[in-house]
């Protein structure tokens, strides 16, 4: 299996080692992210390109004494020792720590919360070991979880580890960019249309058969019956949240399109401001769902609204959830046709293709590609009182010039000149200066005439 991406975080944990050996010194790394983002095929990629004796073991939620021998068997495969007999985590450690003083090691922790939850003062047991042997142990400890919630709370100042953690990777979800090189065989178009759902999480990404169609996917893991990842939304939270009701609910009115506080609050049936508050902040930590303010005014709380960051999440409870009973009954193409097909094509895919502008843009921008660099992107918000109208601009950067203005199209129509004056109208009528707009199309765009400054990004340019 190829490994695809992840060349930044891959050299910053080489070099971590490299220092480890160089200086004779333990380097301890955190790696945390939501679950199925790739940090565990992260590492083995790095033991597998080293030549480094590596320890690597997948905690397990059992008693101390499973997971200590758990770890004491893998030692004897990967060192060829005789059977070790260490019935403590804290024992099983020492041997690890103490032997790694006289020869270049790794240690993989994976899943670190498992055990944690099962070991009292785990953290607090650590913290000794690394103390102890900071300065005289040839040790790669790399610490993994996909609790997001719990590994930041190992970097706070009043865990016994604050201080000890010599780099951290907060892995996510891969942009659109890197997303394709799973499915090369697919067209720009079908590729927007495939990151739209599964986003750029390597595990379902692995899974995508590039060799049919975008439709023949969903149907085989989302939509047909016993679907690979028909599961996995409800699996991953019900994983990381005791009410899932309260989820279920935020998620139906997100989907539906609510985006305000109030709105959601109404629209759903949450019981109170403070259990949404807490859910909201729950989901966010969890990074399914992000809250969003206008670039021209970032600190006015009544602006800002909240969106389903991830396009599983977001596809599942707008076809798959919603219509559950529908499709337990409906033949799976009959139910795609009726509930997904139409909708899929005209709402929701280039609802996500402004996601992916914003990550190309924001790629460019780190590569140089655009000059004056962006300071920021995201909304616009705008309010015309004379008028009795407000609304926002879905793309808008700033910088050292003023902002420049995007229009997103994901249509199969070419767009003509009077559409792209009738834009560039509606702008200035709202009052924002702009030095430039810039149309990103999936079809042709026609600007022969136009004299505002503009410029047109074509679905090709998005992968050049």
């Amino acid at each position: 299996m190829r490994f695809i991406g992840r060349s930044e975080q891959l050299a910053k944990l080489k070099r971590a080692i490299t220092k480890s050996a160089k200086d004779a010194s333990m380097q301890t790394v955190l790696i945390y992210g939501r679950r199925r983002v790739g940090k565990s095929e992260l590492v083995k990629q790095l033991i597998k390109t080293s030549s480094i004796p590596s320890i690597y073991y997948e905690c397990r939620q059992v008693a101390e004494e499973s997971n200590a021998q758990g770890i004491c068997n893998i030692l004897s495969e990967e060192l060829h020792l005789p059977r070790l007999g260490y019935q403590s985590v804290e024992e099983v450690l020492e041997y690890i720590f103490k032997r790694s003083c006289e020869e270049n090691m790794i240690f993989v922790l994976d899943e670190y919360p498992y055990l944690r939850e099962n070991i009292k003062g785990m953290d607090s047991i650590l913290q000794t070991m690394i103390d102890k042997y900071k300065d005289t142990a040839k040790l790669t400890f790399i610490l993994l979880g996909s609790y997001v919630e719990i590994m930041k709370n190992l970097l706070e100042h009043s865990n016994p580890l604050y201080g000890r953690i010599d780099l951290t990777i907060s892995l996510k979800p891969m942009d659109y960019y890197e997303s394709a090189e799973f499915y090369p065989a697919f067209s720009e178009e079908e590729r927007v249309k495939i990151y739209s759902v599964f986003g750029g999480i390597p595990y379902y990404n692995r899974l995508i058969d590039d060799s049919l169609s975008v439709e023949e996917n969903l149907m085989e893991l989302l939509v047909a019956p016993e679907a690979r990842l028909e599961n996995e939304v409800s699996m991953y939270l019900n994983a990381e949240i005791s009410k899932i009701t309260n989820a279920n609910e935020v998620f139906e009115a997100l989907s539906r399109g609510y985006a305000k506080y109030k709105d959601i609050l109404d629209q759903s049936h949450v019981s109170s401001g403070p259990t949404l508050v807490d859910v909201l902040d729950k989901l966010s930590k969890m990074e399914v769902i992000e809250k969003r303010t206008p670039i021209n005014d970032e600190g006015n709380k009544r602006k800002a609204s909240y969106h389903i960051s991830d396009p599983l999440s977001a596809f599942y409870y707008r076809y798959i959830f919603r219509f559950a009973s529908q499709r337990k009954i409906m033949d799976p193409e009959v139910y795609y046709n009726k509930y997904i097909r139409e909708d899929f094509e005209s709402v929701y895919v280039p609802h996500f293709f402004e996601e992916i502008c914003k990550q190309y843009l924001i790629r460019r921008n780190k590569n140089g590609g655009i000059s004056p660099v962006i300071e920021k992107i995201g909304k616009y918000y705008y309010d015309l009182p004379k008028e009795r109208r407000n609304g926002e601009f879905d793309i808008v950067t700033l910088d050292e010039k003023g902002y420049v203005f995007y229009e997103v199209k994901f249509r199969k129509e070419k767009i003509t000149v009077s559409m792209v004056n009738e834009e560039i109208t509606q702008v200035k009528a709202t009052g924002m200066s702009c030095h430039k707009y810039v149309f990103i199309s999936r079809s042709p765009v026609d600007i022969d005439g136009i004299e505002d400054p503009v410029e047109v990004i074509s679905l090709k340019d998005l992968w050049k």
